[in-house]
C-alpha cells in the first residue's frame, strides 16, 4: 500500500499505541518511557518508569493510566496527580510475564500473559482468571457493543473470539480468524468489523475480515509490533515497527533505536477499544 508516512524515529521498542486526547500514546518499553506524540510529530515523554518493561498501557474510564509492568507482575494506575500506585498485583494469579492489555466501555480491563492466560480486572480492581490455555496471546480489541473480546494468538497464528457475559466474563471461545502463516502481535477493529494485526517476523501488517480472508497488506522493511487508529476522524492507522534480533537481544536492539511509528490513511474507521 502506497502513502505511508514516518511520523516519529529513534524508538527503543514501542509497543500498545492508543489514540487519547488527540495524540497517539504508546509505550516505549525499552527506554522505560511512556510517551505522547500529536500529529505534528511533536513528542512528550509522560511517564518514566522505574522498572524495566512497561509494556502496554490503556485508562479507565475516569481517565486514570493502567500501565502493565510486565515482569514485576503488576497493573500499574498513575493518579491524576501523577502518581503511581499499585492497582492489582497479579502474581497470585502466574508469576510468568504479563503482557497486554484492553479496558472495554464499561471499565473492565482484560490482560494477559505469556503463559497462555487472560485475567479480568473489574472496576473496582479485583482479578479473577477467565481464560487458560492460549497459544502466546498478544494483542487484544473488544467490538463497539461491548459483547465480543478479539485476542491475538502468536504461536498459533489465528484471533481468537470470545463472548463477553454482563459481568465480564468470558464464553463460546472460537476461532474468528485463521490467519496461514501470519503471526499476530498486536492488534485494531474498524467499522467495517476488520480486523488489523502487526506482524513481526513477516514484516507486514494486515487487514483481514472474520473467517480470515486477507482484505489489505502493507509491506514494511522491518517488523510491525503493534497498530490502532486514530487521527480526528480515526481513519489514521498507526503503526509502531522496529528491527527484531529476537529476545536475547532486546538490549541491543534497543540501544540500536530502530523502532518508528508510522502513519497511512486508510478508508474504514477505528472502533471499539482500544
Amino acid at each position: 500500500m502506497s502513502g505511508v508516512e514516518t511520523l516519529l524515529t529513534g524508538l527503543a521498542m514501542g509497543e500498545s499505541p492508543r489514540w487519547h486526547e488527540n495524540r497517539l500514546w504508546f509505550s516505549d518499553w525499552g527506554a522505560r518511557q511512556i510517551v505522547a506524540v500529536d500529529s505534528h510529530g511533536a513528542r512528550e515523554v509522560v511517564v518514566r518508569t522505574p522498572f524495566d518493561f512497561p509494556f502496554c498501557i490503556d485508562w479507565l474510564p475516569d481517565g486514570r493510566l493502567l500501565i502493565v509492568s510486565g515482569r514485576e507482575g503488576c497493573l500499574l494506575r498513575r493518579e491524576l496527580d501523577g502518581s503511581l500506585v499499585t492497582h492489582v498485583d497479579l502474581r497470585g494469579v502466574s508469576d510468568k510475564t504479563w503482557n497486554e492489555i484492553v479496558v472495554d466501555g464499561r471499565g473492565n480491563a482484560y490482560v494477559n500473559g505469556v503463559a497462555g492466560t487472560t485475567v479480568l480486572v473489574t472496576p473496582d480492581g479485583s482479578p479473577r482468571r477467565v481464560v487458560d490455555g492460549l497459544a502466546f496471546p498478544n494483542g487484544m480489541t473488544v467490538t463497539p457493543d461491548n459483547a465480543t473480546l478479539i485476542v491475538a494468538e502468536s504461536y498459533a497464528r489465528r484471533l481468537t473470539a470470545f463472548e463477553i457475559a454482563s459481568d465480564g466474563s468470558l464464553s463460546n471461545r472460537r476461532v474468528w480468524a485463521d490467519l496461514g502463516d501470519g503471526v499476530p502481535d498486536g492488534i485494531c477493529i474498524d467499522a467495517e468489523n476488520a480486523v488489523w494485526y502487526g506482524d513481526v517476523p513477516n514484516k507486514r501488517c494486515v487487514r483481514v475480515g472474520e473467517g480470515g480472508v486477507v482484505l489489505q497488506t502493507i509491506d514494511l522493511d522491518r517488523g510491525c509490533f503493534a497498530c490502532t487508529l486514530g487521527g480526528t476522524d480515526r481513519r489514521t492507522l498507526f503503526l509502531i515497527v522496529a528491527e527484531w534480533r529476537g529476545m536475547e537481544q532486546i538490549p541491543e536492539a534497543a540501544r540500536a533505536r530502530t523502532g518508528r511509528i508510522l502513519t497511512v490513511e486508510v478508508p474504514a474507521p477505528g472502533v471499539g477499544w482500544p
